[in-house]
C-alpha cells in the first residue's frame, strides 16, 4: 500500500517509540518489554522499516523535484575597502573588486529568476549556474566546472523587500510554484535549499516556527521563521513544503556566532509574488503613499498620549500640504481599516498600500478620540530612486589613469550631490583602489566640469579625454565639490 509523505512521516514517530527500547535494550541499558499479542502491540519490525523507506523515498523524490528549479548566483562586482580618514573616522568611498555567491530560484520557465537584492547588490556582471542531476555514486558525480553557466541581466531590485528579479536567455527551464493561496503554520515541516559555502543544492529540514514574525517593530516587513539550518550563500534559495511550494525566500538569520542557530526568516510567498510581478512590468516597484507616517502603539505610547486603545498603528506624522494633510487626517489618529481591510499592525498597513489600486483614492477608517472617521485620500505612486553611488561603479565606468568610477550626471542623483550647480558634468561614484585615486585626489561625490578648460558633458567623452593624454601630461580637472567650485592639478603618469 503506497502511503503519502504525511502519513509516513506519523507512522516513523510511531515506530521510533517501538524501535527506541529494542535499541536500547540491545546495548544493554534496559529489559526490552515482552510483546503482547493484542490489538495495542505495535507494528511488526518489518513493517517498521518499510515506513521509514517509503519516508527515505519521498524526501528523496521531493528534493530531486525540487533542486531542479534552485539555482547558484555568482557575482562580480566593486565593494568598499574599508578605508579609515586622518582622523580616524569614515573615509571616502574606495571600492576593490569583490566576489560573491548567493541563490535564487527559478519562477518562470522562459528564465525569470528571484533572489535577495543584497546577493546582487554592486553587481558587475552575475552568472547563473544551473544545477546537476545528483548521481547515486562517486562516479556519477558530475565534475566541477561542468555545470551549465548562463549570464543573467538584472531585471530589477527592491532593497525596501530585499527582493531582485533575474532574467537569463533560456526556456523551458523547470520552475517552481509560489505557495500563496496554501496555509502554512507553526511546526509545518519545510525544507531550505540553496549553496551554504557555495555547496551548491545543500538540503537541509525543519519546521515553521512562526508564520509572521516582525524582527523589527517600526518595519512593515514580516517574514515566515523557520529552524531549519540556513548559512552564508543561502539567501535567494528557497524554503518549501512537503508538495516542493515555495513559503518563503530564505534571507537572513539571527546568530550570535555567525552561524546558523536555529533562528531563519525566509520572505513570505505572497510578497514574492507582489514584488516579482512588479519587477517585471515595470523594473521597479510602485508604492501607494498617501503622505503620512505610522507607529506601533505601545502600551506606554498609549498611556502617555491618552489613546484609546494600547495596541495598533498610529499616525504620527502627516507631511504639510499632501494628500493625507489635505484630507484631513491628523497625527494621534488611530487607523482601524484601510480600503475595509482592518489594521491591526504596521505589516497589515503595509500589505494594504501595497495592495492598493493605483489611481484610486485610498479609504481610511480613523479612531481619532472617541469617533470614527472616514477619510478618502488620494493615493501617490511612489518608487525609490535613491540608489548609493558606489552600487553604480561597474568595470565600464571605470577609469584607472584616474583612479575612480565615474557616470554621466543626471537629475536623478541630485539627492547624492546636494544642490548642485553643475547641470551637466561627470559624476565621481567611487575610488578605485591604487596610487592613481590618491594622486588625483577625486572623491565620491565630485562632479567633474572640464578637463584641462575643454568642458566635460559625457564619461565617454571624458574617457576620450584621458585617453589622449601622455605620460607626464599636466592634467587640470576643474571640479564641484559640496557646491563649490575648484581645481585639482597633477601630472598624468
Amino acid at each position: 500500500m503506497k502511503r503519502s509523505f504525511a502519513q509516513c512521516f506519523a507512522l516513523v514517530f510511531a515506530t521510533a517509540t517501538v524501535l527506541a527500547p529494542l535499541a536500547a535494550a540491545q546495548e544493554g541499558k534496559i529489559k526490552p518489554p515482552p510483546l503482547k499479542a493484542s490489538s495495542e502491540t505495535a507494528l511488526p519490525q518489518s513493517n517498521s522499516l518499510d515506513l521509514l523507506r517509503q519516508l527515505d523515498g519521498s524526501l528523496t523524490e521531493l528534493t530531486s523535484k525540487v533542486s531542479r528549479a534552485v539555482v547558484q548566483i555568482q557575482v562580480t562586482g566593486f565593494g568598499p575597502a574599508h578605508k579609515k580618514s586622518s582622523d580616524g573616522g569614515e573615509g571616502t568611498s574606495v571600492l576593490a573588486e569583490e566576489h560573491a555567491i548567493g541563490s535564487g530560484v527559478i519562477l518562470d520557465p522562459e528564465g525569470y529568476i528571484v533572489t535577495n537584492a543584497h546577493v546582487v547588490e554592486r553587481a558587475g556582471r552575475i552568472r547563473v549556474v544551473l544545477p546537476t542531476p545528483a548521481g547515486d555514486s562517486a562516479f556519477d558525480t558530475a565534475p566541477e566546472g561542468t555545470s551549465q553557466m548562463l549570464v543573467a541581466k538584472l531585471v530589477g531590485a527592491d532593497r525596501e523587500t530585499d527582493l531582485a528579479l533575474l532574467k537569463v536567455e533560456a526556456d523551458n527551464l523547470p520552475t517552481l510554484p509560489l505557495g500563496v493561496k496554501r496555509p502554512t503554520r507553526p511546526g509545518q515541516l519545510v525544507f531550505a535549499i540553496g549553496s551554504p559555502e557555495g555547496l551548491q543544492n545543500s538540503v537541509t529540514m525543519g519546521v515553521v516556527s512562526s508564520v509572521w514574525r516582525q524582527p523589527d517593530p517600526e518595519s512593515p516587513m514580516v517574514y515566515v521563521q523557520t529552524d531549519a539550518p540556513i548559512n552564508s550563500g543561502n539567501s535567494g534559495g528557497p524554503l518549501v513544503d512537503l508538495d516542493g511550494y515555495i513559503v518563503g525566500l530564505n534571507t537572513f538569520i539571527m546568530t550570535k556566532g555567525g552561524g546558523s542557530e536555529g533562528l531563519g526568516f525566509a520572505i513570505p510567498a505572497s510578497t514574492i509574488q507582489f514584488v516579482s510581478e512588479e519587477l517585471k512590468k515595470y523594473g521597479r516597484v510602485h508604492r501607494t503613499e498617501i503622505g503620512a507616517k505610522a507607529q506601533t502603539i505601545t502600551p506606554t505610547l498609549a498611556a502617555g498620549l491618552g489613546l484609546k486603545q494600547d495596541w495598533g498603528v498610529l499616525i504620527c506624522d502627516v507631511t504639510p500640504d499632501g494628500p493625507a494633510d489635505t484630507a484631513g487626517l491628523k497625527a494621534q489618529d488611530i487607523v482601524l481599516t484601510v480600503d475595509a481591510r482592518p489594521i491591526t499592525g504596521l505589516p497589515g498597513l503595509g500589505a494594504a498600500l501595497y495592495q492598493h489600486p493605483p489611481a484610486e483614492n485610498v479609504t481610511l477608517s480613523v479612531l481619532r478620540g472617541s469617533s470614527r472617521i472616514s477619510i478618502e485620500i488620494p493615493a501617490l505612486q511612489h518608487y525609490d530612486q535613491q540608489v548609493e553611488l558606489s552600487s553604480l561603479a561597474t568595470p565600464a565606468n571605470k577609469i584607472p589613469r584616474l583612479g575612480i568610477f565615474a557616470t554621466n550626471l543626471e537629475r536623478n542623483f541630485q539627492y547624492a550631490v546636494g544642490n548642485a550647480r553643475s547641470t551637466s558634468g561627470v559624476l565621481v561614484v567611487a575610488q578605485t583602489s591604487g596610487p592613481n585615486a590618491q594622486k588625483t585626489k577625486l572623491q565620491a561625490g565630485d562632479i567633474i566640469r572640464s578637463l584641462n578648460t575643454t568642458p566635460m558633458d559625457s564619461l565617454e567623452q571624458l574617457k576620450s579625454a584621458v585617453r589622449e593624454l601622455s605620460s607626464g601630461d599636466p592634467v587640470v580637472l576643474q571640479i564641484e565639490r559640496d557646491g563649490a567650485f575648484q581645481y585639482l592639478d597633477f601630472e598624468m603618469d
